[in-house]
């Protein structure tokens, strides 16, 4: 069960490859509390990756599918960390779902090349940043939308996520 930490649920966003699932584990170590990752539930759910089940049905239906369990997992109380997909909160009934039930919003920003290098290097396939100028456009895209989030943290030259973790629990945490 996780510790008390004001009660306060928080949902990580930014784009693909900023880090939001290695700095929900360091904060969730942190905290001493559980954290989930949506794009891990969905491929259990589904029982296929991501890329595979957007390449096989396409976005839009993709889209309901996460959706379909942002929904489930929001209403659980056993965990108060939750890294969305990079696509989670561009939709508005995703990020009502969230308000609804009681999350704070943080955005960890950081430049398109930061993002792009970690998604470069990684070998998870990203269907929507196959080609480097379609990720920087859809980059560009969502920064209007990141930017609604409660919180915004911006990754720097020299931080790592433990470091962002730890700049998150003493600001939002505290």
């Amino acid at each position: 069960m996780p510790q008390d930490n004001n009660g306060l649920k928080v949902a990580l966003t930014g784009f693909m490859g900023v880090g939001k699932s290695s700095v929900a584990r360091h904060l969730a170590s942190l905290l001493r509390t559980k954290r989930l990752d949506l794009d891990r539930i969905i491929e259990q759910s589904q029982g296929k990756t991501i890329a595979r089940i957007i390449d096989d049905i396409g976005i839009d239906k993709y889209r309901d599918i996460e959706t379909e369990n942002l929904t489930n997992v929001v209403g659980r109380d056993d965990f108060q960390i939750l890294s969305l997909g990079g696509g989670t909160w561009t939709l508005e009934r995703n990020r009502e779902i969230l308000r609804a039930n009681g999350f704070t919003s943080v955005w960890l920003e950081a430049t398109f090349e930061h993002c792009w290098l970690n998604i470069a290097f990684s070998r998870k396939d990203r269907p929507l940043a196959r080609n480097k100028e379609g990720a920087r456009q859809l980059f560009e895209e969502r920064q209007k939308i990141y930017c609604l989030a409660d919180w915004h943290f911006i990754i720097r030259s020299g931080l790592n996520s433990y470091d962002i973790a730890r700049q998150i629990r003493e600001e939002i945490f505290s």
